[in-house]
C-alpha cells in the first residue's frame, strides 16, 4: 500500500491560483500523453515475452554461476537500483549478478576481468541503439574475456543481448552471430522500459518477476495522485524552488534515488527548464547537506520516500530502531517545514516487489506529466548527444 501526503509540509508555499491553473491542464494534458507515440510501457507484457525471459534464465542458470549485466543510463538503471535495494549489505547470493558498463576506468575494467577470470559467467549486454559508447567498450572488453577462457560454442551460449528490436549494431551482431536476444520496443524509451526484458531479465535470476510485474501494472490506479504530484513540483517551480531532493533513510535505496534523478533529469530538463534532482540518504546527509537545506538558499523541495514497516526490528530502548529511523524522519520534515523548505511525503506500507514496481509506475507517470507541464517532450534526451558527438570529432 502507498499514501501520499503533499498538503502538510507543503500547502502553504503553494499559490493557489497557479495550483488550480495547472490542474486545470489535465484532460489536455492527458490527451497529449495517450497520443504519445512513446508509452508503449503502458501496455501490458505478453505472456510469452515473460516466458522467453525464464527460459533464458534457467538456461544460463544449468551452467554459470554469475551473470554481468553491461549498460548505462536508463535501459540498465531501474534494475540496478531495484537489485541493490533488496541486496543483502554483507552476504553475496550464490549466483551472482554483477553490474558493469558505467565507467572508463582502467582499474574497474582490469580488477572484473581479473575477478571474473575465477567465474564461470556469462554478459547480457543492455543497449537501445546498440552504440553507446561506455557499453560498446566494456562489452568488447569482457567478449574478450569470454573468447580467452571458452570454446566458440560456449561464448555462443554465454552472450545475451538486449537491444532495439529490428536494427542497430547489436541486432545486426545477434542475428549474425546466433546470439540469444531480447528486444526493446520502439515505443518505449530506456528510462521508462522497467518493463522490458532490459530489466526483468537480469531481474529474473533473483526475484519473482511475476510479482513485479503485477505491482507495476497495480500502479496505474496512481494517476490522479501522479499528476497532482507533477502539478505541485511545477507551482513551486515557479515559485522559485528549483532543485528537487529525494530524501530516503535506508542505505540501500541509493541506486533507487539515482534512477529518479536520471527519469527527471532527462525528462524535464530541456528548453532552459526543469527542477534539479538531487538526493540525500539519511541520516547520514543531516550532518553535511542538511545545514544547507534547514538555512542555506531557500531553492530547494524535499520528497521524502518513508518505509512504515520493517521486518528487522532490532530493540533500542522502548522502540525498535527501525521506529526510531521513522522517527527521526518525521522530525527532519518538520523542522525542514519550519526552515521554509516544501516536503512532500510518499509513504510505503513495507519494502517489496510489489509496492517499488507500483512506486516505480507511479513516479514514470509524474515525469510524463512533468515534461507536459514545462512544454517538453518528457520522450527524448538529445542533450545526451552532444558529449557524444564531441567524441566523435575528437577521432575525426
Amino acid at each position: 500500500m502507498i499514501r501520499f501526503d503533499f498538503k502538510t509540509y507543503v500547502e502553504p508555499f503553494l499559490d493557489e491560483e497557479k495550483y488550480k491553473k495547472y490542474m486545470s491542464q489535465k484532460k489536455e494534458i492527458l490527451e497529449k500523453f495517450n497520443q504519445h507515440e512513446s508509452i508503449g510501457w503502458t501496455k501490458k507484457i505478453t505472456d510469452r515475452k515473460i516466458k522467453s525471459i525464464l527460459e533464458c534464465r534457467d538456461e544460463i542458470k544449468k551452467h554459470c554461476n554469475c551473470l554481468v549485466v553491461i549498460g548505462i543510463g536508463g535501459s540498465f538503471l531501474g534494475s540496478y537500483a531495484f537489485s541493490k535495494m533488496f541486496d543483502h549489505y554483507f552476504f553475496k547470493n550464490s549466483f551472482e549478478v554483477i553490474y558493469a558498463g558505467t565507467t572508463l576506468s582502467s582499474q574497474y575494467l582490469e580488477e572484473l576481468q581479473e575477478y571474473l577470470m575465477n567465474k564461470n559467467f556469462a554478459i547480457n549486454v543492455i543497449s537501445k541503439s546498440g552504440n553507446t559508447m561506455e557499453t560498446e567498450i566494456t562489452y568488447q572488453v569482457l567478449k574478450s574475456l569470454l573468447k580467452r577462457k571458452y570454446s566458440e560454442e560456449e561464448v555462443k551460449k554465454r552472450i545475451i543481448i538486449t537491444t532495439n528490436m529490428d536494427s542497430g549494431p547489436l541486432r545486426e551482431e545477434a542475428e549474425k552471430e546466433g546470439y540469444t536476444s531480447f528486444g526493446i520496443p520502439r515505443d518505449i524509451g530506456g528510462r521508462y522500459s522497467f518493463m522490458t526484458p532490459a530489466h526483468l531479465f537480469p531481474l529474473s535470476f533473483h526475484f519473482d518477476i511475476e510479482k513485479i510485474i503485477s505491482g507495476y501494472y497495480e500502479g496505474r490506479k496512481l494517476m490522479d495522485q501522479a499528476y497532482e504530484y507533477a502539478v505541485i513540483r511545477r507551482v513551486l517551480f515557479d515559485q522559485k524552488k528549483q532543485i528537487e531532493n529525494f530524501c530516503v533513510y535506508e542505505e540501500n535505496m541509493t541506486f533507487f534515488t539515482e534512477w529518479l534523478k536520471q527519469l527527471f533529469g532527462e525528462t524535464e530538463g530541456k528548453k532552459g527548464v526543469g527542477i534539479f534532482p538531487v538526493s540525500t540518504v539519511h541520516t547520514r546527509d543531516l550532518h553535511s547537506l542538511g545545514q544547507f537545506i534547514q538555512e542555506g538558499n531557500k531553492i530547494v523541495f524535499e520528497t521524502f520516500i518513508k518505509v512504515q514497516e520493517s521486518p528487522y526490528e532490532i530493540p533500542y530502548g522502548k522502540k525498535s530502531l527501525h521506529d526510531w529511523n521513522n522517527q527521526v524522519e518525521d522530525a527532519v520534515m518538520k523542522a525542514h517545514f519550519k526552515g521554509n523548505v516544501p516536503c512532500l511525503q510518499i509513504q510505503l506500507k513495507e519494502r517489496n516487489e510489489k509496492t517499488i514496481s507500483s512506486l516505480i509506475y507511479f513516479f514514470q507517470l509524474a515525469a510524463a506529466f512533468s515534461g507536459f507541464l514545462f512544454g517538453v517532450d518528457p520522450f527524448n534526451q538529445p542533450g545526451v548527444e552532444v558529449y557524444k558527438e564531441e567524441m566523435k570529432n575528437n577521432h575525426k
